[in-house]
């Protein structure tokens, strides 16, 4: 099995903290100082370079105002999103 952040989903992962953020209205800058770490940090997490374990997962959601469980939930709509797309994808690709 490859390292997470070399499969799909983490890709999806990435997108959605990066869309939790600008729903909040914060700039990465704003979130690492509610994170208290440097605004790089932010960013090598939005550009997918480093996992988030959930302890970092839960701190990023709180301070973009919504919980691990919404989330969790967003996250697990959108893979099954990409799935059908995928699959829809394929079935042109096969017709």
């Amino acid at each position: 099995m490859p390292k997470s952040i070399h499969r799909p989903e983490h890709a999806q992962l990435v997108s959605l903290l990066r869309e939790l953020r600008l729903r909040a209205g914060l700039t990465q800058a704003a979130l690492a100082r509610k994170l208290k770490r440097p605004q790089t940090f932010v960013s090598t997490v939005e550009r997918g370079l480093v996992r988030q374990d959930f302890l970092q997962l839960r701190d990023w959601c709180a301070r973009c105002g919504t919980s691990v469980s919404a989330l969790s939930d967003e996250f697990e709509v959108r893979l099954k999103e990409a799935k059908k797309a995928s699959r829809r994808a394929g079935a042109q690709l096969s017709s």
